[in-house]
């Protein structure tokens, strides 16, 4: 019954900064673990932050010291500084239901540990 619904992303010039925002309808309580994800056309889907209730993070190195991951009662949220070219992408909030821990195994899995996925919005670095 949990519904994720996306907003956020857009065209940003390359060292700007963004927020992408996953609000979440339903029982959040139900969710163990969320993630945002990302894909480019011709190639598979990259796991990115990763957050698990206790508010431990996990993310890629491409984006670790410029983004952060974060959630409160009505949704989970990701916030990059200092973007670029190669952060253009779809991208996607996931939510997992089953049994979570802090590992970036879960961002490894090409996202079939996640169970419910919100609709995705594109990000495009300019410069």
């Amino acid at each position: 019954q949990v519904n994720l619904v996306q907003s956020g992303g857009g065209p940003v010039q390359a060292g700007g900064s963004l927020r992408l925002s996953c609000a979440v309808s339903g029982d959040m309580s139900a969710i163990t673990c969320m993630a945002w994800w990302r894909q480019v056309l011709g190639k598979e889907r990259e796991g990115v932050a990763l957050i698990v209730p206790a508010g431990d993070s996990r993310y890629v190195d491409s984006v670790r010291g410029r983004a952060t991951i974060s959630k409160d009662n009505a949704g989970v949220y990701l916030e990059m500084s200092n973007v670029r070219p190669d952060d253009s992408a779809t991208y996607y909030c996931a939510a997992r239901f089953r049994p979570c821990g802090s590992s970036m195994a879960y961002l490894q899995s090409g996202g079939s540990l996640f169970e419910v996925w919100g609709q995705g919005t594109l990000v495009t670095v300019f410069s």
